[in-house]
C-alpha cells in the first residue's frame, strides 16, 4: 500500500510571488533512519507500513499524490544585517496535511539556494530530529520531525559527510522575513495577500494589522519564556528564523546549557553574542519592530500606525517578563503570585551563576530541600532557601509536585547529542534511538539505568560550540 496524505494545499494558492515550484531532488540510496508514526496520525497519513517507501517519500524520491513542492520566498536581517535575498535553500515544501506544512529540509537545491548544494548532513537532521521532539514533549510550542532518511550519498562541507533529509511539520513556516520580504519588494498586493492568509491560519481573532502584530507579539513573549526555562539557546534568532505562529523553527547552533549563566554562546557564527541566553528577551523584541516596519504600508495613517505599532512594541518587554514569571514561579514551586517573586528568582540565579551550578539539575534538586535531603551547597544557597522556604509557606498546593511538574529530569545535553551524531555516523543508531526514548517524557523520574542522561559533561566531554551544518 503506498502512503497516502490527506493534501490541502493552501499555501501554493497565494500569489505566485511568495514562492517557487519547486521538485526535490532525487537521491541514490535513501534508507529510513526513523519515522513518527503518532504523529503521521495525527497528520492523517495512511499507509505507512512500508519503510522502503516511506525512505523514498521522505528523501523526495518520490512525491505522493497531492503534492505541490515549492520553496518559499522570504528575506531577513542576519545578525542585525539587512539581506533582501534569501528563501528556502535547501528546503522544500511538499504540501499541508490537517493544517500542517508537511517540509522535506536538505532535499536539494532550489531557485534560492545561491551557492549553497540544497543538502543537509546527518548530523544537524537528526540534532533537530532530537531536539524538536524534546520541546514538543516539555510543552513547548515548535516545529515537530516526521521523517529522519538517509541518502546514501556524501555531501561536503570541511570533509565529505553522510547525507539526510529531515522531513518536518509546522503549523505554518510563515517566518517575520516573509513579510519583510514582500514589504522591501513593495508588493502590496501580495503583502496584503499574506497577512490575510496568515490572520485565517493564525490569528482569526485579528481584524487588522495591528491586532495582529499584538497576537504575534503575545506568541513569541510566551516562546521566549518558554526557553529560558528550559536553559535553551537558539543561536541564530535572525528575522528569518522567527515563524510568525509563535513555534520554535530552524534548529540550527542551538543548545542548552549546562552550568548557568546569562552571557552562555554556544554558536560558533555568533561571535557577539547578540543571540547569548540572556540576551534573548531584547533580541525578540527587536524582531517584532521589523515585523511592525513590514506591515507599515498596509496601514492607511501611517503616522498614526507609526504610533500604534510602537506602542505595542515598547510593551513587550513587560509581556515577556510577565511570561517570564508565570513559566519560572512552578519551578521553585509556586503557584500564587507575590510581588517579591521576581527578586526572589533572580537571587537564585544570581547564585547559580556565582557557583557555577547546573540549571536544569539545580532546579531539580529543589524538591529535596523541601525534604531536607538535598545536596545542595548550604554555604552558597543557605540564605536564598530560608527566604525561599518562608515563601513557600504560602502556598496551598504541594510544592515538590509543582516542581517536579515544571522542571524536566533531562534535557538534550550538548555532549550526549555529539555522541549520538558521531555513533550514527559510524552507523549506530542505538545512541539516537535510546536518547529519543528518554526524552519522550523528559519530567518523568528516570530509571535507574538511565540515570547517566541527567549528568552534566565531564571537562573532556564539554561542548563550546555548536556549528549550523549548511
Amino acid at each position: 500500500m503506498s502512503l497516502s496524505i490527506p493534501f490541502d494545499n493552501s499555501y501554493a494558492r497565494l500569489p505566485s510571488s511568495l514562492f517557487s515550484e519547486q521538485a526535490p531532488t532525487p537521491v541514490r540510496a535513501p534508507k529510513l533512519i526513523a519515522f513518527n508514526a503518532a504523529l503521521a496520525a495525527d497528520l492523517g497519513i495512511a499507509g505507512a507500513e512500508d519503510a522502503d517507501h516511506l525512505a523514498q517519500v521522505f528523501s523526495g524520491s518520490i512525491l505522493p499524490d497531492g503534492a505541490q513542492p515549492l520553496a518559499q520566498l522570504y528575506a531577513a536581517h542576519q545578525f542585525g544585517h539587512w539581506n533582501p535575498n534569501l528563501g528556502d535553500g535547501r528546503a522544500i515544501l511538499i504540501g499541508e496535511s490537517n493544517g500542517y506544512d508537511i517540509q522535506l529540509k536538505g532535499s536539494g537545491r532550489t531557485p534560492y539556494s545561491r551557492q549553497g548544494d540544497g543538502r543537509a548532513w546527518l548530523g544537524p537532521v537528526l540534532r533537530e530530529y532530537v531536539i524538536s521532539e524534546f520541546m514538543f514533549a516539555a510543552g513547548i510550542p515548535t516545529t515537530r520531525a516526521l521523517a529522519a532518511v538517509q541518502t546514501g550519498e556524501d555531501v561536503y562541507r570541511d570533509k565529505p559527510l553522510p547525507g539526510a533529509v529531515l522531513t518536518r511539520t509546522a503549523s505554518s513556516h510563515i517566518r517575520v522575513g516573509t513579510f519583510q520580504a514582500l514589504a522591501a519588494r513593495q508588493d502590496i498586493q501580495g503583502l496584503q495577500a499574506l497577512l490575510q492568509y496568515a490572520i485565517e491560519r493564525h490569528y482569526p481573532m485579528a481584524a487588522n494589522p495591528l491586532e495582529f502584530l499584538q497576537e504575534v507579539i503575545a506568541a513569541q513573549a510566551n516562546l521566549i519564556a518558554r526557553w529560558m526555562s528550559i536553559g535553551f539557546i537558539h543561536g541564530v534568532m535572525n528575522t528569518d528564523n522567527c515563524a510568525i505562529s509563535g513555534e520554535t523553527i530552524d534548529y540550527g547552533p542551538c543548545a542548552f546549557m549546562d552550568n548557568y549563566h546569562p552571557m552562555t554562546v554556544f554558536s560558533s557564527i555568533d561571535r557577539q553574542g547578540r543571540y547569548a541566553f540572556g540576551n534573548q528577551p531584547d533580541i525578540i523584541v527587536w524582531n517584532m519592530a521589523q515585523l511592525a516596519t513590514a506591515l507599515l504600508p498596509l496601514m492607511p495613517d501611517t503616522q498614526a500606525a507609526v504610533a500604534e505599532f510602537t506602542d505595542a512594541v515598547h510593551a513587550m518587554p513587560a509581556l515577556v517578563q510577565t511570561r517570564w514569571l508565570h513559566h519560572f514561579r512552578p519551578k521553585i514551586g509556586l503557584r500564587s503570585e507575590q510581588s517579591e517573586d521576581a527578586e526572589l528568582i533572580k537571587n537564585l540565579l544570581d547564585h547559580m551563576t556565582q557557583s557555577n551550578s547546573d540549571f536544569t539539575n539545580t532546579f531539580r534538586e529543589l524538591p529535596n530541600e523541601v525534604t531536607e535531603t538535598s545536596s545542595m551547597d548550604s554555604h552558597l544557597f543557605g540564605d536564598w532557601i530560608k527566604a525561599w522556604k518562608t515563601r513557600l509557606s504560602y502556598e496551598k498546593d504541594d510544592p515538590i509536585a509543582v516542581m517536579n511538574s515544571a522542571n524536566p529530569a533531562v534535557i538534550p545535553r550538548n555532549h550526549q547529542i555529539e555522541a549520538m551524531i558521531a555513533a550514527a555516523v559510524d552507523n549506530n543508531y542505538a545512541p539516537f534511538h535510546d536518547l529519543m526514548r528518554v526524552l519522550s517524557a523528559p519530567h518523568s523520574p528516570l530509571a535507574p539505568q538511565d540515570i547517566g542522561y541527567s549528568y552534566p559533561p565531564k571537562e573532556k566531554e564539554r561542548v563550546l560550540q555548536t556549528f549550523c551544518g549548511t
